[in-house]
């Protein structure tokens, strides 16, 4: 593959004229300090996606009246990265490297992490700092305001309602939580990353249905040999039968009975983060391998909501790739491609490279389980098309066929298919313990 290779310091310069003079945008890559790959390549992803955006608002209203943290360490280099002067270079993230060491001793150390690990600690982290901000600030409020501090309260209740409820509508179908599902904090991560999972169940005896709802910010995705992304959406939300010793204990007929259960995608998030689970545990081996399979994920992917008739629909595009280098979970290394401003670039470690769209499929891994290295896709960030506005309804598909259509197109060509959406790992924001384990390793 030809890529057009820029170290910064040496030739970052010859990208820069290739930008154009009006483009307000900065192309900074990151400097490595000991196997910090994992780190610099999903900062790199949540860079161009609204994500970005989010935490620099953040920073501007914050300034100078947080105490340290991991939120205000990345607030600080994303900005260091916005208001450069020049549109291309290296940024070394010193000060957030220190700080995540200081705050997970998982990543106090100079080895490989898994990516996902790192991208899920990351967002829940961040979260759990703007509840605990918003917290303070209400109890602050309520402090303050002497005989009046009922009201403020109130007032408090009502403001968080109120956030809750746009959270809800921007993420997709505007439906409240129901079923099993406890209420949720609203952050912007929550906003932008938070999407809504139902978990049927269908008694087989009696007919009667349960769902559950399940937040998820992020989705763990089975892969297939020569599959699509769709197609691996489509098997882990499969219609599963309960049966022999794995019966469904139902509530109605109050005893054991054969049953089937399915995952449907309810609430759609602005930004759909898919992990795409590449390492599997081999107990012969005692040790996890790495799935090597080739999975052609889309530039362009339409889903629908299954839960309901409205079926809202909302189109995203494939903003940015964590891929994984190399033949095993324990060692290898990760890059990360982007899409900004129409442009395709690979960011390594301190090298920034312009490719072209024709080669994201080198990234879709191998056309059989071979030992041998390749880079392959292993997260997938794909932002709204249109953030900004509701999903619009599209015609109305049976709840009962539990299908939606996705159209996609891919590096090469397009290609439209209907698929279900589930989830086998997702991340849940609700107590510690309802979160999933911690990437795929042992």
């Amino acid at each position: 593959m030809q890529f057009f290779c820029l170290r910064m310091g040496q030739s970052g310069s010859q990208l820069e004229k290739e930008l154009a003079s009006s483009l307000n945008e900065h192309y900074f890559g990151l400097v490595n300090f000991g196997n910090t790959c994992y780190c610099n390549s999903v900062l790199q992803a949540l860079y161009y996606t609204m994500f970005r955006e989010r935490v620099l608002v953040y920073k501007q209203q914050t300034k100078g009246g947080k105490k340290d943290s991991l939120l205000t360490a990345l607030a600080d280099l994303f900005h260091s990265i916005a208001s450069q002067k020049r549109k291309v270079g290296t940024l070394a993230p010193k000060k957030f490297i220190q700080k995540l060491k200081r705050e997970n001793e998982a990543f106090d150390n100079f080895q490989q992490q898994d990516a996902h690990e790192f991208f899920n600690y990351l967002i829940n982290h961040i979260a759990d700092i703007l509840v605990e901000e918003r917290k303070a600030q209400q109890s602050q409020a309520g402090q303050g305001s002497g005989g009046l501090r009922g009201s403020h309260s109130k007032a408090a209740a009502a403001a968080a309602a109120a956030a809750a409820a746009a959270a809800a509508a921007n993420a997709g179908s505007g439906e409240g939580l129901t079923g099993d599902s406890t209420e949720q904090p609203s952050t912007f991560v929550h906003e932008i990353f938070q999407g809504t999972l139902t978990n049927e169940t269908r008694c087989l005896n009696c007919e009667n249905v349960r769902q559950k709802d399940e937040n998820f910010l992020d989705l763990s995705v089975d892969i297939e040999q020569n599959s699509s992304l769709l197609s691996c959406l489509k098997c882990f939300s499969n219609l599963e039968t309960m049966q022999h010793e794995n019966k469904y204990f139902c509530e109605f007929c109050s005893s054991k009975q054969e049953a089937t259960k399915r995952m449907k995608l309810k609430k759609l998030p602005l930004v759909l983060a898919l992990h795409l689970k590449r390492f599997k545990f081999i107990e012969q081996m005692s040790r996890h391998v790495k799935v090597n399979s080739r999975v052609v994920f889309p530039l362009e992917l339409s889903l629908s909501s299954t839960f309901d008739e409205s079926n809202p629909e909302r189109v995203y595009d494939l903003v940015s790739v964590v891929v994984h280098c190399g033949c095993g979970p324990n060692r290898g290394h990760y890059i990360t491609i982007v899409k900004s401003h129409g442009l395709w670039l690979l960011f390594d470690d301190d090298i920034v490279e312009k490719i072209d769209p024709s080669h994201i499929e080198e990234f879709y891994g191998l056309g059989s389980d071979s030992p041998r290295s390749n880079d392959s896709g292993y997260l997938l960030f794909y932002q709204a098309r249109d953030p900004s506005a509701p999903p619009q309804p599209t015609t109305a598909v049976p709840a009962a066929s539990a299908a939606s259509t996705a159209t996609t197109t891919t590096a090469t060509g397009s290609s439209t298919a209907t698929t279900t959406a589930g989830n086998s790992g997702h991340s849940n924001q609700g107590s510690n313990s309802a979160r999933p384990a911690r990437g795929d390793r042992a």
